[in-house]
């Protein structure tokens, strides 16, 4: 007979998972595949213990695969895209102007800057990351400035037009799922995650001082242009299919769409502009592109890209999500929050306990969209018991949830990071500044009640009429 899964029991296999993790990564040096199977393995176990049938365990592994399928679509997009526009000299035009134009001291502020406004526009972390980011590692890495530092700033940029804009799923999704109107959500927002990108500015200002013109090796510069100028086309007008692409998400298309609008294009840009065959552009798209320039740092960047690229990063989501189906649908997720929730027993706790179910939930069932729809479920009666606006909890679901995403490296987002910029979670980790920044302002914000804001009497009034109306429907 199946029965509720206890905490003692449901946290088993989150402890199974975390040790086995990080016994593979740290002692093994391998990746996090096998440990989340393990998991999976555990999880199973314990559910089956507690009742369910296999076919019921078997259901909640393809109920989280399918919840990630939509990111694995875009995983693979990006993959194409990478493929694509590396070989049709788009991603080349882009590192080259940008090594004409931005100053190595001011380029970690520059490309934060970038990528904030044009996921802003888009409401696409993973877009912006997957053509602006692979341009920005390029003009970089050219400039002597570490690979980690330079994710760390392209991810900072990146979550923050995403977590503010009203085109960003997470950001409709965190609203819908807390019944906040978007636009009074998005401006709750703004006390934590604009001290957030100020501090995160500050910090990459102060490090790019290191990386000024009297310090950084500007024959490297001058050969990488060179090589650039030998190896592609070099022509503005390249310029006009990543801004195509933005307009396109900017004016409400769905981002596969404009993404294959991307895809096309660079293809013909390889063949028409480029002179290439046109096998070699399938082969972009299916396998990367490939060059020889002799300069190792161009080789290692332009070598890349396609959907065999990808296959690590599709194949880590669907096993991570086979575990966080398992966690989700047999209810040992909600046994762990449920007992964390006895813990927030004033307003104080249950904004910060909010933020730390967030992270938690980043890390066993490996996506941002769980990480954002268990705690709304979980905490929803719980704030409105405490007299608290539905906004604090949206607010605290964006700055625990979709930010946190990114330092689990068996997340999706860790993942497609790894996959796109070729930066593990560990290393850009202290870089990557706004999205630790925001999560501890709002555990502060909480513990100082500086921004936390109560119901009003008409407020609670109308919440009890809607419930009430609710129980007799």
């Amino acid at each position: 007979m199946k029965k509720e899964i206890s905490f003692k029991w449901a946290i088993i296999p989150l402890v199974v998972m975390i040790v086995v993790m990080a016994f593979t990564i740290v002692v093994l040096e391998q990746g996090p595949h096998i440990p989340l199977i393990i998991g999976t393995i555990t999880a199973a176990l314990v559910a089956w213990r507690s009742g369910y049938k296999w076919k019921e365990i078997e259901e909640a592994m393809y109920k989280g695969i399918r919840l990630a399928l939509p990111a694995v679509i875009i995983i693979i997009l990006v993959g194409l895209t990478i493929g694509a526009w590396i070989g049709g000299g788009i991603v080349a035009t882009m590192v080259y102007y940008g090594l004409n134009i931005i100053t190595p001291s001011l380029f970690l502020v520059s490309i934060t800057l970038i990528c904030a406004i044009v996921s802003l526009a888009i409401g696409s972390s993973w877009s912006t990351m997957g053509t602006i980011g692979v341009a920005g590692m390029g003009i970089g890495l050219s400039m002597g400035i570490p690979a980690p530092m330079i994710a760390g700033a392209i991810i900072s940029g990146s979550y923050f037009g995403d977590k503010m804009s009203p085109l960003s799923d997470t950001t409709n999704l965190a609203a819908g799922l807390t019944n906040t109107d978007l636009f009074v959500h998005i401006k709750h927002m703004l006390f934590t995650t604009i001290p957030g990108l100020i501090i995160a500015l500050v910090v990459y200002f102060v490090l790019g001082r290191n990386f000024g013109k009297g310090d950084i090796d500007s024959a490297n510069i001058d050969q990488t242009i060179s090589v650039l100028k030998d190896s592609f086309v070099i022509s503005p007008f390249l310029l006009i299919v990543p801004l195509l692409v933005i307009i396109l998400v900017a004016k409400k298309v769905p981002a596969i769409p404009a993404l294959v609008v991307g895809i096309v294009l660079g293809f013909l840009s390889q063949i028409l502009i480029q002179g290439g065959a046109t096998a070699d552009a399938v082969a972009a798209l299916q396998s990367g592109f490939v060059i020889d320039t002799g300069n190792e740092m161009v080789d290692n960047l332009f070598n890349r890209g396609g959907l065999d690229s990808m296959m690590y990063t599709v194949s880590m989501t669907i096993v991570a999500m086979t575990f966080g189906g398992i966690l989700e649908y047999t209810g040992m997720l909600q046994a762990i929050v449920k007992q964390i929730l006895k813990l927030a027993k004033t307003s104080k706790s249950l904004v910060a306990s909010t933020v730390v179910s967030c992270f938690a939930t980043n890390a066993t069932c490996s996506e941002q969209y769980i990480s954002i729809v268990i705690p709304a479920r979980m905490y929803s009666k719980a704030y409105r018991d405490q007299g608290l606006h539905s906004k604090n909890l949206s607010r605290a679901l964006e700055d625990g949830g979709t930010l946190t995403s990114v330092f689990i490296p068996w997340n999706t987002c860790g993942v497609f990071i790894f996959g796109t910029l070729g930066v593990h979670a560990f290393d850009y980790a202290p870089y990557a500044v706004l999205n630790f920044v925001v999560p501890v302002l709002s555990i502060i914000y909480a513990f100082t009640g500086f921004t936390i804001t109560k119901l009003t009497e008409a407020e609670i009034l109308t919440l009890k009429k809607e419930e009430d109306m609710t129980l007799n429907t």
